[in-house]
């Protein structure tokens, strides 16, 4: 990356990246490449997580798209205040601590006037965001836990280092299989959309990025009990290595009889459950917890 590539991708201000942040600035080529794997349309609102210098913010608000920006870094969202258009709303604050669902509900996509006599296609609510390699995963869990609960988002395209990449996309059976992966899988279709190298970003990190693409929707699989099926799966891959049915006996002393009646093999390891059977063992931990 050439010289007046990095400058073009750092704030006005000046501002040196904030490691507590997590802060890595996107260049301007990839930027165009990010956008145009979002492919923004007409009935659009879109959650902007972390815009940082506004490398991403700027080409997505020349679409007209409305934009609600939530950035942690007061500096940086102060110079970015300053450059982006009407459509734009920047609020300064922490994502995980924020009640971005009253936000968006507030905003309406810029449709271009009708000619046709059909109603205009109802608004979507996109997100889309170059997230922090050290909170990557909380912001995942908490996109989730926001479409499983309210329903509201189409899609998430998201930046994230390519080793959270490999964890979203992991089937049974692999070493990147977990906990993240179940919980994501049950709630989206899950793609890698683009590959980018260390120096599509200043300062480079020291680790390769992917952007993916988490499409919600409805779980194929039945979940009798949120609570207890992240609580099934959550003890499970805390002992990834042991048996199933040592594994789950932290979670309830019935594990083997549960797993017998499941009739998955209590020898198998974690990492070999399929969202189904991690959903069956679910309904079945909740029967005998019912019936007692």
């Amino acid at each position: 990356m050439s010289v007046n590539t990095r400058q073009a991708i750092r704030p006005r201000t000046g501002h040196r990246p904030r490691k507590r942040f997590g802060q890595h600035f996107l260049a301007d080529a990839w930027a165009a490449k990010v956008v145009k794997t979002i492919d923004v349309q007409p009935q659009d609102v879109i959650l902007e997580i972390g815009p940082g210098a506004g490398a991403i913010t700027m080409p997505l608000a020349a679409t007209g798209a409305p934009i609600l920006a939530v950035e942690i870094d007061r500096d940086l969202a102060g110079d970015l205040a300053g450059r982006v258009p009407p459509n734009v709303s920047l609020i300064t604050a922490d994502f995980l601590r924020t009640d971005v669902v009253s936000y968006l509900t507030a905003l309406q996509p810029s449709r271009p006037p009708s000619t046709s006599a059909e109603p205009p296609a109802p608004r979507r609510f996109r997100v889309v965001g170059n997230l922090p390699y050290n909170i990557s995963s909380p912001i995942l869990f908490r996109l989730i836990e926001l479409s499983r609960a309210h329903a509201i988002f189409t899609d998430a395209t998201l930046m994230v280092q390519r080793e959270v990449a490999d964890r979203l996309v992991a089937k049974p059976s692999t070493k990147a299989y977990g906990v993240l992966s179940v919980f994501a899988q049950v709630y989206a279709d899950i793609e890698r959309k683009l590959d980018l190298p260390p120096t599509a970003f200043s300062p480079a990190p020291k680790v390769r990025s992917s952007v993916v693409r988490l499409t919600f929707r409805r779980s194929p699989v039945r979940i009798v009990d949120e609570l207890v099926f992240q609580q099934v799966v959550k003890t499970a891959f805390m002992q990834r290595r042991k048996m199933l049915s040592n594994a789950l006996k932290h979670f309830d002393a019935t594990a083997p009889a549960v797993l017998a009646l499941a009739g998955i093999d209590g020898k198998r390891r974690p990492e070999t459950l399929t969202l189904a059977e991690f959903a069956t063992l679910t309904e079945l931990f909740v029967s005998v917890r019912t019936s007692r």
